[in-house]
């Protein structure tokens, strides 16, 4: 079976210069795990993934210990986060070669390629799909 039978083809996309704040009112109202960054020629950049925000944001947002700093977090810049070294496949990979991708870069999604455009994102869940239908 090939990437392109089961890659997600609905993506969520952001900008480099966009705030982390944005980021995360996307991960907050939606199921994605995992936001593709482009840069100003719409060309994928980067990708940040929810862990991500996690390293990036104060632990003290939203409680009652909450400071001024903790909220400034949330003004960085997607680029400021983001993993640069986007590793890509393409729609006819097998599912065994993105699944061995994924583990040996210890990642958790791919984002598909195919003549330089952007198609869609294969991530470990729907590898794990796959395995149990």
């Amino acid at each position: 079976m090939r990437v392109q039978e089961i890659m997600t083809r609905r993506i969520a996309t952001v900008h480099q210069d966009d705030r982390l704040e944005f980021v995360h009112d996307i991960f907050t109202q939606s199921a994605f795990r995992h936001l593709l960054v482009l840069d100003s020629q719409e060309q994928l950049c980067g990708i940040i993934s929810h862990a991500d925000m996690g390293w990036a944001l104060s632990p003290y947002l939203g409680t009652d210990a909450e400071v001024e700093r903790d909220r400034d977090t949330l003004q960085r810049r997607v680029h400021q986060v983001m993993s640069r070294n986007v590793i890509t496949i393409t729609g006819a990979a097998t599912l065994q070669t993105a699944a061995r991708i994924m583990l040996e870069h210890n990642i958790g999604c791919l984002p598909v390629m195919e003549n330089g455009k952007l198609q869609g994102l294969v991530s470990w869940k729907d590898l794990l799909r796959q395995v149990i239908k």
